[in-house]
């Protein structure tokens, strides 16, 4: 049952990440689902596990996660910059993450936290 739960969890927050792209830039890609899905897991299950740190710092370190892992992906499936570019954006790193993208995650991050903090609890109680 945990397992289904994760599973459930990943596809919210994969889910999630498509449509802030479709919002955002009108257009998203495959691998997309799987980062949004795996941000989710780590930015709300992770952060649930650090409670105890003060709340302005749970989403700076979500937005790091959800970074790090952008970056990672971007290494993976953007290498020629189709799927995304930021190389026109200040303060970029090879044009897979810049500084404005990373700050946009700190309030998203937060948002993650609490949607997941709240599905958890209601997937708990219905799948046990």
């Amino acid at each position: 049952m945990k397992f289904l739960r994760g599973c459930i969890l990943f596809y919210i927050g994969g889910t999630a990440y498509m449509i802030l792209e479709f919002v955002w830039r009108g257009r998203s890609h495959g691998s997309m689902f799987l980062l949004g899905g795996l941000c989710f897991l780590l930015v709300g299950g992770g952060m649930s596990k650090l409670r105890n740190l003060p709340v302005p710092v749970r989403p700076l370190l979500g937005a790091g996660i959800i970074t790090g892992l952008e970056l990672i992906t971007g290494w993976l499936v953007n290498r020629d910059h189709s799927v995304w570019d930021y190389r026109d954006q200040l303060f970029h790193f090879q044009g897979q993450i810049c500084l404005a993208f990373s700050l946009l995650w700190v309030p998203v991050s937060l948002a993650a936290m609490e949607l997941y903090a709240v599905t958890q609890k209601k997937l708990a109680q219905k799948i046990m």
